[in-house]
């Protein structure tokens, strides 16, 4: 084995050998419940193909962004464009950093997907639904009226409808966008390991909550709050979630979609609360973290606006992705082992980048 190799195999199963253990014991769980419920398996599609798709795509376009502009400037130094690129992919991309981002992707994708599919196994395995209870803690803490009232009357139907529709349904790309680029972009393997558990991690954690606290959220308990709202493509989404409620609690074996509804804890919240502290945490420039925690803050008010969850639907998801960016620290093995990113065949004309996998 070269050094190159051991160097590579080292770093991925340092990073990931717990998350990934973790993300394939989550996998088996749901196909022994799959095949126990008798309820098929699925791999959910969205606007760019299926999460095996999409996921490769946006991590490959990130490298082409990482290695092109790299190449660019070195293209005189090293004989062209060409051999400046197979340089760069070669001294930045043939050790560990390659094998660190296949790793994080597989964890992550394993996560995900089971985490989906046991989601639309909830309504066949769990009866009850905890909507009522919810619903009298939200108007408790909202004084006797609906949050969702409360936030309609002070921010108004119109322009901020529209606003909080953005920023709800930029999760769809934030998401695998972030995931690629802490993998890819980020000059520390560590910090974008402990990123890529965290998030593989509060899909696990959330399929807990949603056992634990079945409930469908506010709009779908009840509408009414919710008719003075605009159509946006959040009412679209949660249209076209409802109807794929109705397919496949009819027959999951005669549709391809699965069932995407459930409240207790907001994901939204969870994941892009999960991204705001990672940005604190490892220092990312200040204008970074203030975009985060205002990204999470705007999250949070349109899970509510929406009536996609319930109060205590929030107040949950900020617990769960702290413990998830917790656990995730802990199985990367935060500061633990460092890695550097070239090994000694390195050509020496080739700028070094810097990457650790320490604190």
């Amino acid at each position: 084995m070269t050094i190159e190799a051991g160097h590579a195999r080292s770093a991925w199963r340092s990073l990931f050998g717990v998350p990934l253990l973790v993300a394939a014991a989550f996998t088996v769980l749901m196909l022994v419940t799959a095949v126990v419920a008798d309820l098929p398996v699925r791999d959910p599609e969205g606007f760019l193909g299926p999460s095996y798709v999409r996921l490769p795509l946006m991590v490959l376009l990130m490298i082409a962004a990482d290695v092109f502009p790299r190449a660019f400037t070195r293209r005189r130094n090293l004989g062209g464009f060409g051999a400046a690129t197979t340089s760069v992919l070669r001294t930045r991309w043939a050790g560990p950093r390659l094998a660190v981002a296949v790793a994080g992707l597989g964890t992550f994708y394993l996560a995900y997907m089971s985490y989906r599919n046991l989601k639309s196994f909830l309504p066949f395995l769990r009866d009850g639904l905890t909507d009522p209870l919810l619903e009298d803690t939200d108007k408790w803490l909202a004084g006797g009226a609906y949050p969702a009232d409360v936030l309609q009357g002070l921010l108004g139907t119109g322009f901020m409808a529209e606003v909080l529709a953005g920023v709800y349904m930029l999760f769809m790309m934030f998401v695998p966008v972030s995931l690629a680029a802490a993998l890819v972009w980020s000059n520390d393997l560590q910090r974008g390991a402990w990123y890529a558990t965290a998030l593989s991690f509060n899909w696990i954690l959330g399929t807990a909550s949603y056992y634990a606290l079945p409930a469908l959220g506010p709009v779908y308990a009840d509408i009414t709050p919710f008719y003075d709202l605009p159509e946006t493509p959040v009412s679209a989404l949660q249209d076209t979630l409802y109807a794929e409620r109705v397919e496949v609690l009819a027959n999951p074996f005669a549709t391809d979609n699965v069932h995407g509804i459930a409240a207790f804890a907001s994901l939204h919240v969870s994941i892009i609360f999960t991204a705001a502290l990672m940005a604190h945490l490892t220092r990312l420039p200040k204008v970074a973290r203030w975009l985060m925690w205002i990204y999470t803050a705007l999250t949070m008010l349109a899970t509510i606006y929406f009536g996609w969850h319930y109060v205590l639907d929030v107040i949950a998801g900020f617990a769960l992705g702290a413990v998830s960016v917790w656990l995730a620290a802990k199985a990367v093995g935060t500061g633990r082992k460092h890695f550097p990113a070239r090994t000694p065949q390195a050509e020496p004309d080739v700028e070094p980048d810097r990457v650790t996998t320490g604190a």
